[in-house]
C-alpha cells in the first residue's frame, strides 16, 4: 500500500515536500493533489518513472502526456514564442485549471533537452505539448526544490473515475504508488480544460472546469486607451473603437475596449462637447463614468493605447515589465492634443484624428490578433492529452 503524508496535519509542508522531491529523482511515481482531480507526477527527467506512469495507468501510447510546470514563464522556455491568443489564455488562466497545448517545433525548445522517450510520450499532434501550471501549494513547492518538470496525469485507471480525494486514489492504485499526498477534497473537483491553440486559433479538446462560455471570454482581446482624466479623448476613442470592431466582426462583443485615465477623478461623466462629438456620429457617450489607471486594467489588457507620449511614459513607469503592450495611439509616436475646455469644432477634428489612428492600428494588428471561432474535438480524439 501507498505510505499517505497527510498535508493537512502539518503547517510546515517542506518535509512533505522533501521526500515528495526526493521520491521523484529516484525515478518515483508519486500520487498529488492538484488543484482539479488527483494526479500522478513522474519527474520529466527520469524515462523509467515516465515509463512506469504509463503502465500504472494503462494508457496507449498514442495519448501524449501533459507537462506541469511551475509558472507562465517557465512554459515560454518549452513553447519559444507563442501567439497573441496562447499568451492571452496564459495569462488569464494560469495558474488555474487549464491544460494548454500548443506547437513546441523549435528547435530552441527546452523540450529537446528532455530524454527522447519522455519527448515521445508528450508530444501529439502537429508536434504539440500539452502545459499546465497548477494552482496548488505542494506542486508549486515541487517546482521550487525540482530541477525538471513534471509529467503530470490524472490519478485513476483509465475507464474509472476521476479521483479528487486521497480515498479514492487509494482505492484505485493503492498497491501501484508508493508515496500519496493527502490534502483532502481537490478545490474544482473536475478535470481541467483541455485547449490547443494554433496561431489565432483554439480548438478545445475537452470542456473541464473551466465552460466554454467562460473560455470564449478569456480568448477576447483587451484593448484599453488612455488619457489624463478620462473624460473626452480616451472615452471618444473607446466609443469609437467599439464601433468599428462591432462593424467588423458583426458583433458588439467580439473585442473588449476599456478606457482610464492615468489622474481621472472616478465617476465623472464624459465632457458635454464629447458626447455631443459621438452623438453627431450615432454613438452614445452619456454613460460613461471615468476610472482611474489600475491593475484592474493593466492586469488584462493586451494592448494600451495612450493619447500622448507622457501617458506612455507614466505607465512604463509604473509597470515597466509592459514595454512590448503599451504605445501611443498616434503610429508616429506623436500625441494626440487634449480637447479639454475647448468648442466642439475642436473636440470634432479630435475625435477625427482618433477615429484614422485607430483603423490604422485595427489593420497593422492582422487577423492573428483576434482569435477565430472556438471548435471541439471529440472526447475520444487521439489529440486529447493525457493530463489531471
Amino acid at each position: 500500500m501507498s505510505i499517505i503524508l497527510d498535508l493537512r496535519a502539518t503547517d510546515d509542508p517542506r518535509d512533505i515536500v522533501h521526500r515528495s522531491v526526493q521520491a521523484l529523482v529516484e525515478g518515483e511515481v508519486v500520487g498529488v493533489p492538484t488543484d482539479t482531480v488527483y494526479g500522478l507526477a513522474a519527474s520529466a527527467l527520469s524515462e523509467r518513472a515516465v515509463e512506469r506512469l504509463c503502465e500504472i495507468k494503462g494508457r496507449a501510447n498514442w495519448m501524449p502526456i501533459a507537462i506541469s510546470v511551475g509558472s507562465r514563464e517557465s512554459a515560454e522556455d518549452f513553447y519559444c514564442g507563442t501567439s497573441p491568443l496562447a499568451r492571452r489564455l496564459a495569462s488569464r488562466c494560469w495558474p488555474g485549471p487549464l491544460t494548454l497545448v500548443i506547437p513546441c517545433n523549435s528547435p530552441h525548445s527546452a523540450v529537446t533537452q528532455l530524454p527522447q522517450g519522455v519527448q515521445d510520450r508528450i508530444r501529439g499532434e502537429f508536434g504539440c505539448v500539452g502545459f499546465r501550471v497548477v494552482n496548488h501549494r505542494v506542486i508549486t513547492h515541487i517546482h521550487r526544490f525540482l530541477s525538471a518538470p513534471l509529467l503530470l496525469t490524472s490519478a485513476n485507471l483509465t475507464g474509472q473515475p476521476v479521483a479528487t480525494t486521497a480515498d479514492q486514489v487509494q482505492q484505485q492504485l493503492g498497491d501501484l504508488i508508493p508515496l500519496l499526498l493527502d490534502d483532502g477534497p481537490t478545490r474544482y473537483g473536475g478535470a481541467s480544460t483541455v485547449a490547443r491553440v494554433q496561431g489565432n486559433q483554439m480548438e478545445i479538446l475537452r470542456e473541464g472546469v473551466i465552460e466554454r462560455a467562460a473560455m470564449n471570454q478569456f480568448v477576447k482581446p483587451v484593448i484599453a486607451l488612455v488619457c489624463t482624466g478620462n473624460t473626452c479623448r480616451s472615452p471618444m476613442a473607446e466609443t469609437l473603437l467599439r464601433d468599428q470592431m462591432s462593424k467588423k466582426y458583426g458583433c458588439e462583443d467580439a473585442v473588449r475596449v476599456l478606457s482610464a485615465g492615468v489622474a481621472a477623478n472616478p465617476g465623472c461623466g464624459a465632457t458635454p462637447q464629447a458626447i455631443e462629438v459621438m452623438g453627431n456620429r450615432g454613438l452614445d457617450l452619456t454613460g460613461h463614468s471615468s476610472r482611474t489607471l489600475d491593475e484592474s486594467v493593466m492586469g488584462v489588457a493586451d494592448l494600451v493605447l495612450t493619447m500622448t507620449r507622457g501617458h506612455r511614459a507614466a505607465i512604463l513607469a509604473a509597470w515597466p515589465g509592459l514595454h512590448d503592450r503599451v504605445f501611443t495611439l498616434r503610429r508616429d509616436g506623436g500625441d494626440i492634443g487634449d480637447p479639454v475646455g475647448m468648442p466642439v469644432d475642436v473636440y470634432e477634428a479630435c475625435a477625427d484624428q482618433i477615429e484614422g489612428e485607430l483603423q490604422a492600428w485595427a489593420e497593422a494588428l492582422g487577423d492573428d490578433f483576434f482569435p477565430q471561432a472556438i471548435g471541439s474535438s471529440d472526447p475520444e480524439s487521439d489529440s486529447t492529452t493525457d493530463q489531471a
